[in-house]
């Protein structure tokens, strides 16, 4: 493990995507990408699409410190954020993720987790993934990336399964 602190806000750019610091003022962007209701059918917060639901994830992802803007050419079409750094640990989580339904399909998915693991693994040995049991959509796209599973925890009243990724197995 490196002995530096976790740099949660770094601008990254991958291959299609580029993955900048969530700006206060950028709401209304967001919330255009993230008002479409069929992003969230299979999420455990499946009303984030309303706006008085989703005002209260953009206020938690500003306090964070670790949220993004996900970019396509300038374009806002989504977001993630890294969360629960754990140095004793070596261990961050990376979530909070949603795409338009336009970069569905693996790619920009992939893309996007490549340049936020390769970030993260100059830091810390794992990643983690915390996902709704339900959500078999997320579940098996962080499985076509190598993701393990791992635990399961309980946020918020809801179920969570947890997959894990370590930087000895990261090969993409």
């Amino acid at each position: 493990m490196q002995n530096q602190t976790f740099d949660f806000q770094p601008t990254l750019t991958g291959e299609l995507l580029k993955v900048r610091p969530l700006k206060n003022s950028e709401f209304d962007l967001l919330f255009a990408v993230a008002s479409d209701p069929l992003i969230w059918e299979l999420h455990p917060q499946r009303e984030r699409y309303r706006k008085e639901v989703f005002e209260k994830f953009f206020e938690l992802a500003i306090k964070s410190g670790g949220a993004f803007v996900i970019e396509e050419n300038g374009k806002a079409v989504g977001s993630s954020r890294y969360y629960d750094y754990r140095p004793e640990l070596s261990q961050v989580a990376i979530g909070y993720t949603f795409l338009a339904r336009a970069y569905w399909g693996g790619l920009y998915n992939r893309d996007l987790k490549k340049i936020m693991l390769q970030h993260a693994f100059k830091f810390v040995d794992n990643v983690i993934f915390e996902i709704g049991v339900n959500n078999l959509r997320s579940r098996k796209a962080i499985e076509k990336l190598g993701g393990r599973l791992s635990g399961q925890v309980d946020l918020d009243g809801t179920s969570h399964v947890v997959y894990t990724i370590s930087k000895s197995g990261f090969n993409f």
